[in-house]
């Protein structure tokens, strides 16, 4: 059974003293090694508009057209060369992925 759009979203907190390093990285290295991954459909990022301690500061949404591209995403050598890249990259751990979710597309309206 075909499925709809599917979406990964990932929240990001990152302290003011890392973010420079952190936006570069992450635009420049990781959504790019992501994006070699043909099941990804596209890749956008966001910063959260009024800074709070309680809301993590940067979202990331991954897009799937289906479920099974998504599962194909999670299975990828792509995926597993960006997170082994980043773990190498972020040793110190100076920023906190908060947490990750995945949804799937019910309906969309354009205007």
């Amino acid at each position: 059974m075909e499925t709809g759009t599917v979406i990964n979203v990932v929240a990001t907190l990152c302290p003011p003293e890392t973010e420079e390093k952190f936006n570069q990285w992450y635009n420049e290295i990781h959504i790019p090694l992501l994006l070699k991954c043909k099941a990804l459909k596209s890749a956008t990022r966001y910063k959260i508009l009024n800074e709070s301690e309680n809301h993590p500061n940067y979202l990331a949404i991954y897009e799937f057209d289906s479920r099974e591209a998504y599962k194909e995403y999670e299975a990828s050598p792509e995926l597993a060369a960006a997170i082994e890249e980043m773990q190498d990259t972020w040793k110190q751990k100076e920023y906190e992925s908060k947490w990750r979710v995945q949804y799937e597309l019910i309906q969309s309206w354009q205007k």
